[in-house]
């Protein structure tokens, strides 16, 4: 079979990630794809992307779905809805960032759209190998039961920069700010480490003024079995720090914990001692000449990215997660919303 032929809708920050990826896998022969072509509503930006892969500048969304097998979102969120609906229509396997819309009711919308053709969603946090050895400590029994999660995950507030964008300041593209923008994330990935919410209570705050866009959102989830997790998502003003997620999970017999979600590694602490469990990053990624510092964050894209080309090209049903999990943790997010405007008060997901 031809190379899947690949089109990246939004050649922003994201866009661009996920760019020298799929660079990454295909000049290294690990996936047989290319990006073929590119779409932006930024002239700029989309040449530029372009001329990374040699690709043809698409004129609008019709264009790339009708010169294309794989449809890659990453554009801002408003958006979506129409890129997926657009590729859904004429079967085009999409890998759709995240979150899948502004509101539940929009998300419920694309992921309604993504379950007719193969699809994965860019939660790629379940692709780091730190969460993964998290899991599989969390889940071997052997530290008794999970009792509580305390997660903090900072960000300097994503505009300008080398987020390179101002998008995420206006609600009317974002739908909100970190809980839902950047925490989505967080939510996800406590839901796989430690089961889903029978409650949610939170609070939110807004410091930068953006009406509608919180940089702060302190979310404490009622988890199945008993266990309780905490997360504070914050957007802030302190440049020097880059994105930045510090998890500890507190089990009958153990700590666990972890303050890099790329480089790990994961620290784990028993009445016999303290270890640490290293969190290498897929063997297939020593193809790359490049830097630890940068092979290992890129493997975080790389990996899901892989899976998912090679899934689509044997005709395989794409690993997750998927739109039922994306949507699973819209959910979480919606009842913090919904708590937060009550002033705190638990609410079911």
């Amino acid at each position: 079979m031809a190379d899947l032929r690949i089109g990246i809708v939004g050649c922003g920050f994201i866009g661009t990630v996920h760019s020298f990826a799929l660079k990454a896998l295909t000049d290294s022969h690990l996936a047989a794809a290319a990006v073929t072509h590119v779409c932006d509503a930024d002239p700029a930006k989309a040449s530029a992307a372009a001329g990374v892969h040699g690709a043809a500048v698409a004129a609008d969304v019709e264009t790339l779905v009708d010169e294309v097998d794989v449809v890659w979102v990453c554009a801002p969120t408003s958006v979506h809805l129409a890129i997926v609906e657009a590729a859904a229509a004429a079967g085009r396997a999409v890998y759709c960032e995240k979150p899948l819309g502004r509101d539940l009711a929009e998300a419920t919308a694309v992921a309604t759209a993504l379950q007719s053709v193969p699809h994965r969603v860019g939660l790629v946090l379940r692709s780091a190998p730190v969460f993964a050895a998290l899991r599989a400590e969390t889940m071997s029994g052997s530290h008794g039961r999970a009792m509580t999660a305390v997660f903090r995950d900072d960000q300097w507030f994503p505009v300008g920069g080398m987020y390179g964008s101002t998008w995420r300041s206006d609600a009317v593209m974002a739908g909100a700010g970190t809980l839902l923008e950047h925490s989505i994330h967080d939510v996800d990935l406590l839901r796989w480490l430690l089961g889903e919410p029978e409650w949610v209570a939170a609070r939110t705050a807004n410091f930068a003024g953006h009406e509608g866009v919180e940089d702060l959102a302190v979310v404490t989830l009622g988890l199945a079995g008993g266990a309780t997790a905490t997360l504070a998502s914050v957007w802030h003003r302190v440049s020097t720090r880059p994105s930045t997620r510090r998890l500890e999970v507190f089990c009958q017999d153990a700590l666990l914990w972890l303050d890099d979600d790329n480089l790990g590694p994961l620290h784990v602490e028993t009445s016999a001692g303290a270890s640490v469990v290293d969190c290498p990053p897929p063997a297939w990624s020593d193809a790359w000449e490049l830097p630890d510092e940068i092979r290992r964050p890129l493997a975080l894209y790389a990996t899901p990215a892989k899976e998912f080309l090679d899934d689509v090209a044997s005709g395989a049903v794409p690993r997750g997660p998927d739109s039922t999990d994306a949507l699973a943790a819209h959910r979480v997010v919606d009842a913090a919303y919904r708590s937060a405007a009550e002033g705190g008060s638990p609410v079911l997901p």
